[in-house]
């Protein structure tokens, strides 16, 4: 909020109409005991009406300048956390789940509002107007003023008691929501795969269990709230006992005059009831501010994150030259994690040598991508890109010298056109289509509107295959790049769609340095050398030779279906089948 100016200016102009309308309160008591007393003509309640009227201003003053307080602040809010997640990179939010992260942008950020427009404005009233009460009383009627005075305290004390208990408990309420939200976006997200394996009654019986667990943290603080409700509401009826029988009495016994007597009844209350305000009103913004919490956990930076990726360093010259990547005993350990996911691994790759990384899933092939992508860095040892170590270049020019296709390659919902051209803006259509035809992308002409075609969220309405050459012909529209990283482009890829793209590949990586995830024959085929990691470390590194032009290996439909499970399993058997596999395709 002090960095928005426009935050500050409307959170002023809340903290200034709530207090005002509060200290009307004082002038509203004053001429309506007077009236009822018959010290005031009635002449008087047209003044009376119109402060009425004047508060009725300020709170309707107080609400819409409040509610651009909570707009600009979440809007803020927003911004700043969906650019830490830019700037984090894919390999740190590993550690979040996509799903949480969405919750907490969303539906959690929206909680603030009880905050922003409740709480907030009720602790200026609170700091103002009960000390604006006891001075008047206390000029009015002493007795009443200290009464006033002693219980006052027991309202904020009994709160706090109350309110330690009540932010733990919402905190764990919106863990317990974070985990709802999250694993149900994660499962509609993979629900083609559950279905297909038939986990998705399996996965209905776990978002069952975690709705419950939010319901029973969600009733839990429920019931903490209403006790405190109560326990407030019953602090203040007490309260306002010990001070109204007093001067009953006393109005009897005609000690007090009744203009006096109904001043203190009118104004005691409006003592206690900031407090209780504010009191209720926390209890309803618990939620927002654990999701703040949780925001400025991923905003404030802690020493195992990686720099930013627009930090500056020197650039590598000549641009255009395919470069050598060396990595010297480097080890990557993943916060929360016992293991390393690459333990003292030292490998060079030189200037257009192609390749290929084979292993079982989990064991490091991946986080070696990331290390030369920027997005990880190394925990011991150091990433040298043509002797000068990664850490010292700025990773946007780097980046910019590379080609990457993952194994999920990301659509966004435009154009067909828009999305090859995605890290080369000023690509024409001309070179959109060369990059097409390179990828073998060719099925896009017979789309209905060809290049124009929208994608749908996700590339929903494209094959796997079709994602993975529209992916490839990005890197096709790159041609400046001279680094080809490549996370097992072929998986989950019948035998056509990865016959054309290991053409591509083939042609793609032709004069560039190239690091390709393979567990398929054919790709392992494109490579110079293989290397085999394990568990975070290399267990072989040989140089690939065979009797065949690369891409003319064994044929991608000859794996079997029960050869490509294995792989893509891991394992031992995934290991010897692989091996089986590039033993038959040489």
């Amino acid at each position: 909020m002090r960095a928005e100016r426009s935050v500050r200016r409307h959170l002023g102009v809340t903290m200034a109409a709530a207090v005002l309308a509060g200290l009307l309160v004082l002038v509203q008591a004053e001429l309506l005991a007077g009236v009822l007393s018959g010290r005031f003509a009635t002449g008087v309640l047209a003044v009376l009406a119109a402060v009425v009227g004047v508060r009725a201003l300020l709170a309707w003053t107080q609400g819409v300048f409040a509610g651009r307080t909570a707009t600009g602040v979440k809007s803020a809010l927003r911004h700043r956390l969906l650019e830490r997640l830019r700037e984090l990179g894919p390999a740190r939010l590993a550690a979040h789940r996509s799903g949480e992260l969405v919750t907490l942008a969303g539906r959690g950020l929206d909680g603030l509002d009880n905050y922003l427009t409740g709480y907030l404005p009720a602790i200026a009233v609170a700091a103002v107007v009960p000390v604006a009460v006891l001075i008047r009383l206390f000029a009015a009627d002493l007795a009443s003023a200290v009464i006033v005075l002693v219980t006052l305290p027991l309202i904020p004390v009994f709160g706090a008691l109350v309110g330690m208990t009540t932010k733990a408990v919402t905190e764990r309420q919106f863990v317990a929501l974070s985990r709802l939200g999250g694993h149900f976006l994660d499962v509609v997200r993979g629900l083609p795969t559950l279905r297909a394996f038939g986990r998705a009654r399996y996965q209905a019986g776990v978002i069952r269990q975690i709705a419950d667990a939010h319901r029973s943290a969600t009733m839990r603080t429920l019931r903490v709230a209403f006790l405190s409700s109560l326990v407030l509401e019953l602090c203040a009826s007490l309260s306002l006992a010990l001070v109204a029988v007093p001067i009953g009495l006393r109005l009897l016994g005609g000690s007090l005059d009744l203009t006096t007597a109904l001043l203190v009844l009118l104004l005691a209350p409006e003592a206690y009831l900031p407090l209780r305000a504010m009191g209720t009103r926390f209890h309803a913004s618990m939620e927002g501010v654990a999701a703040a919490d949780a925001a400025f956990a991923v905003l404030d930076r802690s020493a195992d994150e990686p720099e930013p990726t627009s930090r500056a360093g020197r650039d590598l010259e000549p641009a255009r030259e395919a470069p050598e990547i060396r990595l010297e005993n480097v080890t990557v350990r993943y916060p929360g994690r016992d293991g390393a996911a690459l333990e003292n691994v030292s490998l060079t790759i030189g200037p257009r040598e192609r390749v290929a990384l084979v292993g079982e899933s989990g064991g490091g092939k991946s986080t070696l991508l990331h290390l030369i992508l920027g997005f990880v860095q190394p925990t011991a040892g150091r990433v040298l890109v043509d002797g000068t170590d990664l850490r010292e270049l700025d990773l946007a020019s780097w980046r910019a010298r590379l080609a990457f296709v993952a194994q999920r390659p990301h659509l966004f919902a435009t154009s067909v056109a828009d999305n090859i051209r995605l890290g080369a803006p000023a690509a024409t259509p001309e070179d959109v289509r060369r990059a097409a035809a390179a990828a073998h992308a060719d099925f896009v002409d017979s789309l209905p509107q060809g290049f124009d075609t929208l994608v749908g969220e996700r590339g929903t309405n494209f094959s796997a295959g079709q994602r993975q050459r529209i992916a490839l012909a990005r890197a096709f529209c790159r041609p400046d790049a001279s680094v080809l990283l490549l996370d097992e482009p072929t998986a989950r890829l019948d035998g056509r769609s990865e016959a054309a793209v290991v053409s591509g590949t083939a042609e793609l990586s032709r004069g560039r340095t190239a690091v390709i995830v393979a567990h398929r024959p054919a790709m392992i085929d494109l490579a110079d050398r293989v290397i085999r990691v394990h568990e975070g470390r290399i267990l072989s590194d040989t140089t690939h030779v065979t009797g065949t032009a690369p891409g003319e290996g064994a044929d991608p439909a000859d794996v079997t279906v029960d050869d490509a499970a294995d792989i893509a399993a891991g394992g031992p058997a995934g290991v010897a089948a692989a091996a089986r596999r590039e033993g038959e395709a040489r």
